[in-house]
């Protein structure tokens, strides 16, 4: 029960408690700007869930025993204790990419500054790419997504709590059951949706109801194991000193923070962004931090180590720090279109810290512990109502293309995809003649006609639909495309990369081809399928240039095929594909993949109005010899391919209409780029490459042509 005046009962300080939050917090900053440093770094996040729930939880449960216990004051003191630093770091986000960014980039800066004031960044971001994508480094409110799962947590468990207590249920029992779904929908999700797994509230919480467990032990059952935990910290004694030792419980104290430590400092050396995470590895951090805890403040660890003053004072500041060093680091990895060098790294860390102390002393310190309690929790969620509001409307405007920042006259000629039907929502992916035609809706799929009787017929992945972006947002060339971003049309193998599931790839991937098969059966009128896809990437089994060197896919039949064999299943994948077209006795026809120029092509053509170095523009050409020794294989396979099938297939080398003998590039002419990343046409690429195909297929076609 609540009493009629309550008063929310306050938790005895623990400074080792702190020290951990330093742990956590600094693993996280020495991950972020330097990966290859510390490459399970992220794993701080879960330290954090642990002490989290830990915290919140004593503070629940004490104040429920006390009859004290109040939802608004409770959800008053997280208001005093997030609010402030998170609207600071809000507002000043928005503020700088209003200068800094450009158009398409500030509108999704105003959605997630809507989605980090409404605590809802990890879903958003679940729709988007994965945490560990190159994209996820220029994204700077990215790391809100762990603040929306504890938000949930707090909204969600106090109530759950409360009920249990009010219905008279135990509340250990409560804490277990929820903790094991929770921990089961961790472990059956990772290998199946592993994005969804990170980003899920559901398949998160059981690490912050670890630290939950852990509080009710400590409140209920502190000295219920007594005599045993006496007995375990004598033979302790026994094994580590040489002479009789008492057994005051330091010396398991000690063990248990011992192997927090070890645990944790495993974690930080073992797990990297390729593991499945968080599945079973996040036990690690999690099991780690229980027992640090656990331990008490007299352990040596927590008390010499822990407890220390510098320790405690990033502690103290670690909520802030956290919220500053990633928008720094992000922001500077956007003005430098590439990784930024160690020293602005640095640079930002050092500032990210001194903006972390002086908002804990201006601005959380005056508002969590000044007068004008009630007053400061209205206008507080009022600012953040206003700054989720602005950042929303920046999202609807389309990041405000007026801005001086956006160069406008650039975009235009820079000529992005964005804003076509293909990168619409997926719903906008599949128009009425395919939903008609399949009479069922497909994952991922793009299925797309620009007429009712097709002549060509375009397979393949996402190189296949920048093949035709142009023709399919003007509906024009009697085309028809069937594509499944990053897979290849093949009925038995599937190309993964280390972030995916199997089942769930070859889901999507496999439907290719068995559409593809009844497009040809009912629509006569086809008479060319155009195979397209990204093929150097695929036969050599990894990206190209900076940008996507972490990029790497295998091509494998089924989850236990660990053998590299891309160059040999290429060939036989397509092979056996192409076969089932020509018995249709259709014409086939591969497209040889345009250049991967290994950088944003965006920075080779607009110039920033702020810059942290004054540097040249990068390279949009790629050398002809880096070009030719990158797809020697894919060329190599390409032939294969056609010699299999009895040099029945014809082949349009479209990286020819991009390369000359010294390089091959993005077409920049008068600042025009044909490509809008680092591999995918832009609509006018995509008009150019298609227009010399059809003129291509004019001569190949013809009676006099040997091909």
């Amino acid at each position: 029960m609540t009493s009629a005046n309550p008063h929310l009962l306050h938790l005895k300080y623990r400074p080792d408690i702190d020290g951990l939050r330093a742990v956590a917090v600094l693993s996280v900053v020495v991950f972020h700007a330097f990966p290859n440093g510390l490459k399970g770094g992220f794993i701080g996040v879960d330290i954090f869930f642990v002490i989290s729930g830990y915290l919140i939880s004593s503070i629940i449960f004490q104040n429920l025993e006390k009859g004290t216990f109040s939802f608004g004051e409770f959800y008053a003191r997280r208001v005093k204790r997030i609010f402030p630093s998170l609207i600071l770091v809000l507002a000043a986000s928005y503020a700088f990419g209003w200068f800094a960014l450009f158009a398409d980039e500030y509108k999704e800066l105003g959605k997630h500054i809507a989605a980090g004031a409404g605590f809802v960044s990890n879903f958003v971001l679940w729709g988007e790419d994965g945490y560990f994508d190159y994209s996820a480094e220029t994204k700077p409110l990215l790391h809100l997504w762990s603040l929306g799962i504890e938000e949930q947590f707090y909204i969600v468990w106090p109530f759950l709590i409360w009920l249990a207590w009010r219905r008279n249920f135990n509340i250990l029992t409560v804490t277990v059951l929820v903790a094991l779904v929770s921990f089961y929908l961790n472990m059956r999700g990772i290998r199946f949706d592993s994005v969804a797994t990170f980003y899920s509230p559901q398949t998160r919480f059981w690490e912050l109801l670890c630290g939950s467990m852990l509080a009710w032990l400590a409140l209920y059952r502190k000295g219920a194991y007594a005599p045993f935990r006496a007995k375990l910290d004598a033979w302790l004694a026994s094994v580590v000193y040489r002479e009789t030792h008492e057994a005051d419980g330091k010396t398991l104290a000690n063990a248990l923070s011992f192997i927090g430590l070890f645990l944790l400092v495993y974690g930080f050396s073992i797990i990297n962004r390729n593991f499945y995470f968080p599945g079973k590895w996040a036990v690690i951090p999690m099991l780690g931090a229980v027992l640090i805890i656990s331990a008490g403040p007299q352990a040596w660890f927590n008390r010499i180590v822990l407890s220390n003053r510098l320790a405690v004072w990033v502690g103290v500041i670690s909520f802030p720090l956290y919220l500053w060093h990633w928008p720094l680091l992000s922001f500077a990895r956007v003005l430098e279109t590439e990784v930024p060098s160690v020293n602005i790294r640095l640079v930002a860390v050092a500032l990210s810290v001194v903006l972390a102390w002086l908002t804990y002393r201006l601005v959380e310190q005056p508002i969590r512990f000044g007068k004008g309690n009630k007053s400061k929790t209205v206008v507080l969620m009022g600012m953040m109502l206003i700054i989720g509001n602005i950042g929303y409307f920046s999202y609807l405007k389309d990041g405000f293309e007026f801005r001086q920042a956006d160069a406008s006259s650039k975009t235009k000629l820079f000529a992005d995809v964005k804003g076509t039907v293909l990168f619409n929502t997926p719903d906008d992916w599949v128009d009425d003649i395919c939903k008609a035609e399949l009479g069922a809706s497909y994952d991922y799929l793009i299925c797309r006609f620009t007429t009712s009787t097709p002549k060509t017929l375009v397979v393949g992945d996402s190189h296949a639909a920048q093949f035709v972006y142009d023709s399919i947002s003007k509906g024009v060339n009697d085309l028809a495309l069937v594509a499944v971003n990053g897979c290849l049309p093949f009925a038995d193998l599937v190309a993964i990369n280390p972030y995916e599931e199997f089942s769930e790839k070859a889901s999507r991937c496999k439907v290719v081809m068995p559409i593809v098969l009844k497009v040809l059966r009912d629509f006569p009128s086809i008479q060319q399928v155009v195979f397209a896809t990204r093929g150097a990437m695929y036969v050599d089994g990894s990206g190209y240039g900076d940008i996507e060197k972490k990029n790497t896919y295998r091509i494998i039949k089924d989850p236990n095929d660990l053998l590299p064999e891309n160059y040999n299943r290429f060939i036989s994948g397509y092979v056996a594909s192409i076969n089932e077209i020509l018995k249709f006795g259709k014409q086939v026809i591969f497209v040889e993949d345009v250049p991967e120029i290994g950088v944003e092509a965006r920075s080779c053509v607009e110039d920033r109005p702020i810059k942290i170095t004054d540097k040249v523009r990068p390279d949009c050409n790629v050398p002809r010899k880096s070009f030719d020794q990158r797809n020697t294989n894919y060329r190599h396979a390409v032939g294969s391919i056609n010699a299999a099938t009895e040099n029945r297939i014809k082949i349009f080398p479209a990286y020819e209409y991009l390369c000359d003998e010294s390089s091959c590039g993005a077409g920049l002419e008068d600042d025009v780029s044909y490509f809008y990343d680092d591999d995918h046409l832009s609509l006018r690429g995509s008009h150019y490459i298609f227009g010399k195909f059809s003129e291509w297929l004019a001569k190949a076609s013809s009676p006099s042509s040997n091909n």
